[in-house]
């Protein structure tokens, strides 16, 4: 609000600039979501307090017209000469207004480059109060009131001087045209009825586009506040012949400065059928006085219809500030009724507005006629109500700024909603991505957890295989071993040493049994396994293949001391296993062993001169194959010339790559 609030007092405040608030694109980025939706409600709740731009209809006059162009640069100007000096603060140009059939209401002919002088007598030249169209564009279309807001400068003169003319809309040409100058000192417009000098005399008989125009009031617009309750004018028959007479009693004496009074507004019909001001005299004056039988009378305003030009919704009139506490209006030459049922006099106002500096001291006066006032519909009040037929009346300077101020917001909001709806549109974007985002966490997790499932049912199901397999590579072997050692034992019955020998054996073997079937059923407990792999399988070696020529050779001890132990367990079972397989199966003579170990791999060749592989055959025993996929392993089975069988082990000890990964899964399926 803080940021609104400064916005609003450069608005206000800005010395010598027009009253523009339009936020650029770049501040419009620089505000949330929030403060924006909080600006188009705070603009939407100050355009309902404002008045609207409503235009009149019927007769009236256009305003000024210059000189035609067939080119922008020109130099026009219009001089205003003030009858006093006055302290200006204010200084207002309305448009002239013409119909686009397309785009509705423009101003036509509005100065796109000009500034604006002022002077004290004495001094021709003056200084510029306030340029445009310079490092400051002008809106030429703008159909509001532009406002120069200025220091309070004392003047005797103003002047707009414009070096660049926009078209006219009906032949393109270029001129300048103004509906209206006002010069403000406080609340009074005290160019009303000034002298004007333009520097195109030109004059058209019989139109409403002469410089005197720029000063008489009238503006294309209708007094619509848009706030407070419609008030019918007053409107009365008189007699033919007669000169009526309105009287106020102000209660008492106030200096009287300017004077304005409504003309009978019938727009309420459609089409409108009679001009504006409506039983409005011919010829009137407005006198005042401080005594009630007007025996110290002072003319205030004497005024006569001359042309149709003359007359508009607001006659406004600048006066002596001589004091009056009673005020009347008498009718010199009464409007005259005519029409096909009757004929007659009437008089009629909307309101009677006395000034005095800036307070209207008729409000709320009662108001005496000299005729019989009595109207059934339209009270006699309703001249000091305050009203008009569109609610409250406003003064001229708070309605041109209240103009001003909607067009500028009118102008304003639909950057405000645009910016929104982009916002909109990127908060619809995001949810739609995050919800997205949602789905595919989601289903991310989902399969997560479902992998997860499925890789514990598998880690299970490897357990389980792993742990027949140890059961069976390592509980087996230790069975076939004492069963072997149990042979030997019947065979050696008559040497006692040799048997007690052949016991020994049997009962180690029994032990490591037990302690092989404690160490497959918790397998994480294996680090102290096989810590030494040599004599492990040299001791293994001699074990099994006792009757056999057997030799083990290991290279690289060094390196088999750093496996991890689940390799070792796997790399002696399976091992273990080879010697099982050719002390059951291939009826050999001779074993042979050979492990090299290095950085990189491990190579196992075991082989044997037994019966071999019959011809075609080289399956390898599923046994051997599941212990090398627990190692990710290459195994393969040759039939060396000399007979026999030769397996042949590749264990990579430092690759763990994901293709191996595969390799181990796929051969534990």
């Amino acid at each position: 609000m803080i940021r609104y609030f400064s916005l609003l007092m450069l608005l206000i405040c800005t010395s010598c600039k027009p009253n523009d608030n339009a936020y650029g694109d770049d501040e419009l980025e620089q505000l949330t979501t929030r403060e924006l939706v909080n600006r188009r409600d705070d603009i939407d709740a100050e355009l309902d307090s404002l008045a609207r731009l409503s235009y009149r209809g019927g007769v009236g006059n256009v305003g000024y017209r210059s000189l035609a162009y067939a080119t922008e640069a020109r130099n026009e100007w219009i001089r205003i000469d003030f009858s006093q000096s006055e302290l200006i603060d204010q200084v207002i140009l309305i448009p002239s207004i013409w119909r686009d059939t397309q785009k509705g209401f423009l101003a036509d002919g509005f100065p796109k480059q000009f500034k604006l002088l002022g002077g004290l007598k004495g001094d021709e030249n003056g200084r510029v109060i306030a340029s445009f169209g310079y490092d400051n564009p002008v809106d030429v279309e703008r159909v509001a009131p532009l406002l120069v807001n200025c220091d309070r400068v004392r003047l005797d003169w103003i002047k707009i001087d414009v070096t660049r003319l926009s078209r006219r809309a009906w032949d393109k040409k270029f001129i300048l045209q103004l509906s209206e100058i006002m010069a403000f000192s406080g609340l009074k417009n005290v160019a009303l009825r000034q002298a004007v000098t333009v520097s195109s005399p030109l004059r058209y008989e019989g139109g409403g586009r002469e410089s005197g125009f720029l000063v008489d009031g009238f503006v294309p617009y209708i007094m619509d506040a848009s706030q407070g309750i419609q008030s019918l004018a007053y409107l009365s028959e008189v007699g033919i012949g007669d000169q009526p007479e309105l009287a106020l009693d102000l209660g008492e004496s106030f200096p009287v400065s300017s004077i304005h009074l409504h003309t009978v507004d019938v727009s309420d019909t459609v089409p409108q059928v009679t001009e504006t001001s409506y039983a409005l005299p011919k010829k009137f004056r407005i006198e005042g006085a401080n005594r009630d039988d007007f025996s110290d009378v002072v003319t205030l305003v004497n005024w006569e219809l001359q042309n149709a030009y003359m007359i508009g919704p607001n006659l406004m009139w600048n006066t002596s500030n001589s004091s009056h506490r009673y005020i009347r209006l008498i009718a010199d030459r009464p409007f005259i009724k005519t029409d096909e049922a009757t004929m007659g006099s009437q008089i009629g106002f909307a309101e009677i507005e006395i000034y005095s500096k800036d307070k209207n001291v008729a409000l709320g006066k009662l108001v005496k006629a000299s005729f019989n006032a009595v109207s059934p519909a339209r009270s006699i009040e309703a001249l000091t109500d305050g009203r008009n037929l569109y609610g409250d009346l406003l003064g001229p300077r708070r309605w041109m700024n209240e103009l001003a101020r909607r067009y500028e917001l009118d102008a304003e909001r639909p950057h405000i909603q645009e910016a929104l709806e982009s916002r909109y549109e990127q908060q619809q974007n995001r949810l739609e991505s995050l919800t997205w985002l949602a789905v595919v966490l989601a289903t991310g997790i989902i399969t997560t957890i479902l992998l997860m499932r499925i890789m514990r049912m598998r880690q299970i199901g490897m357990i389980r295989e792993r742990l027949a397999a140890d059961l069976h590579d390592e509980l087996g072997a230790d069975i076939h071993t004492i069963g072997l050692l149990s042979d030997l034992a019947a065979t050696t019955k008559d040497d006692p040493e040799q048997l007690k020998t052949l016991h020994r054996r049997i009962r180690s073997e029994t032990e490591r049994s037990a302690m092989a079937v404690r160490n497959c059923t918790n397998m994480l407990d294996a680090d102290g396994l096989y810590a030494d792999l040599k004599e492990d399988m040299e001791r293994t070696s001699r074990r099994i293949m006792a009757k056999l020529d057997h030799s083990i050779k290991i290279e690289g001890e060094h390196y088999l001391r750093n496996l991890k132990a689940r390799t070792r367990v796997d790399l002696f079972l399976f091992f273990k296993e080879c010697l099982i397989n050719v002390s059951k199966h291939a009826n050999a003579t001779k074993f042979r062993s050979h492990l090299v170990a290095n950085a990189s791999q491990l190579t196992l060749v075991v082989s044997d001169n037994g019966v071999g592989l019959d011809e075609g055959e080289n399956e390898i025993p599923l046994s051997l194959t599941r212990r090398a996929g627990f190692l990710g392993g290459k195994i393969s089975l040759e039939k060396p010339e000399e007979g026999g069988t030769r397996i042949k082990l590749l264990v990579p000890t430092k690759r763990w790559s994901i293709i191996r990964k595969f390799n181990i899964l796929w051969a534990k399926r």
